[in-house]
């Protein structure tokens, strides 16, 4: 076989779309876990929500302990594939399987708590064998600086581009008729499963060219002592830490804000059919928006403070209309001032939110480079999947906290959201943005701390590629 092309400095569109192609599956989880799945199973299905909720976060957390391993597998994966593809070619066509059966259980019976459980966890961690090697491609495909934002630009772009596509399809095609329509989650689920093991397929034959070779650097021997001293190594380091703090508070926001969407949109904000049919472009539009706008941000301000301005901008346009709501200043609900109206302010909010994603995700990137300088050892896996883990973890307790808000402000199961007593949505909406509020907060406080910035980075790329320019004469 010969040698797999070396990706120049400025990498050509097809590798960055290929690359982002990847993401689709991960979007596609995504959207039905956070979206979805408490729906289905409370309202739709007839379990608890605090059952639900409980057994969502534990998957959560059970899965995000798989999460390290598998990212230290892959880096000790050693291949004429390179240590990613062989992940990539293999892990989709069950995780397709797996993911059907967590939208078709027994007909005729209320899931148990267990085998909630257990199929979520085999969906998420089949989910992890395909994004952590493909997100850990990134750090080998460049070592630009605003390649890497570049690339998780594009990542970003195509994951919310699955995410949203399934909510547009589930919205006007397999739900249009009713959110609680059971036979419209097995449509839901079959063609979820599809889309996701097709895109990781191509994704990875896309970029076989560019990734599959043998590895720099022979692993180190596979023993538990020397696995466990890795992944604490890599996982230990200042900058990562510090990157974790900010992302766990961030994502445990984002968790119980997708988690509690649809809640929002039925019981206080009151959309119509064809409102939920619109909702899905202007979110994509949105992620267009910070496509487009995140690349130039951080070559004039730096991924850190893009990150801390995104977030605290993003919350303040989204908890404007629940303020106003509050004050009795915004239009009725669900007339169409009222959702153009939110239309705008989601857009805008949606728009700097997703920059902090991406930004942390550039950030890892660069993390990569301040380990190896100190350790010697490129373990983009561990760090992409460390981040993972917090991600699971962050976004389960999200979840958790979202059936703990359902439950305390006294959201029935199988709720008509027409009779719902106006003290007790108040009273929803209320716990929701102070949550929402300090969480922001306390996030961009953190992110404030992140030491590397463009000056570092370059500098350790140069010292790096001088000292391999050493070793090879």
């Amino acid at each position: 076989m010969s040698a797999a092309t070396p990706a120049p400095a400025r990498l050509p569109l097809k590798l960055k779309l290929y690359h982002g192609l990847g993401s689709v599956a991960y979007g596609i989880k995504d959207n039905g876990f956070s979206t979805f799945l408490l729906l289905f199973y409370n309202q739709v299905l007839g379990m608890d929500a605090k059952l639900v909720s409980l057994a969502l976060m534990l998957a959560l957390v059970l899965d995000a302990f798989v999460d390290p391993v598998i990212g230290y597998l892959s880096d000790q994966t050693h291949t004429r594939w390179g240590r990613r593809l062989p992940w990539l070619y293999i892990a989709p066509i069950p995780l397709a399987f797996a993911w059907f059966a967590l939208w078709t259980p027994e007909a005729g019976a209320t899931p148990g708590f267990w085998h909630l459980v257990s199929v979520a966890v085999i969906v998420r961690s089949l989910v992890s064998c395909c994004e952590v090697p493909s997100v850990a491609l990134l750090p080998e495909l460049t070592r630009d600086y605003d390649e890497r934002t570049t690339l998780m630009r594009y990542r970003y772009l195509f994951g919310w581009a699955g995410g949203l596509l399934m909510l547009f399809l589930a919205y006007d095609v397999f739900l249009a008729k009713s959110l609680l329509a059971v036979d419209g989650y097995y449509q839901y689920g079959l063609f979820g499963g599809l889309l996701m093991a097709a895109t990781v397929l191509v994704s990875a034959a896309g970029q076989h060219r560019w990734a599959a070779r043998w590895p720099d650097r022979k692993p180190s021997a596979l023993s538990p002592v020397t696995a466990f001293r890795e992944i604490r190594e890599a996982l230990t380091h200042p900058a990562f830490l510090i990157l974790l703090a900010a992302g766990a508070i961030a994502y445990t926001s984002q968790g119980i804000t997708f988690s509690i969407s649809n809640y929002l949109y039925l019981f206080i904000w009151r959309f119509s059919p064809e409102a939920f049919m619109i909702y899905p472009w202007v979110l994509f539009a949105s992620v267009v928006g910070t496509f487009l706008l995140v690349g130039p941000a951080h070559q004039r301000f730096g991924k850190r403070t893009t990150a801390i301005a995104g977030g605290m901008i993003g919350m303040i346009f989204w908890v404007t209309p629940f303020v106003l709501r509050h004050l009795h200043l915004w239009p009725v609900e669900g007339s169409t001032a009222s959702t153009a109206g939110l239309f705008v302010f989601f857009f805008l909010a949606n728009l700097f939110s997703v920059s902090v994603m991406i930004s942390g995700g550039s950030m890892i990137a660069d993390i990569v480079e301040a380990s190896e300088v100190e350790t010697g050892r490129r373990s983009e896996g561990t760090f992409f999947a460390g981040n993972f883990f917090m991600q699971k973890c962050a976004t389960g307790l999200g979840i958790f906290a979202t059936g703990l808000l359902v439950d305390l402000a006294g959201i029935p199961e199988k709720a008509d959201p027409a009779k719902v007593p106006e003290s007790v949505i108040d009273n929803f909406s209320f716990y929701y943005c102070v949550l929402v509020i300090l969480a922001a907060i306390l996030s961009s406080l953190i992110f404030r701390y992140y030491p590397i910035n463009r000056e570092d980075h370059e500098a350790r790329v140069a010292a790096l590629a001088a000292a391999e320019s050493g070793d090879r004469r």
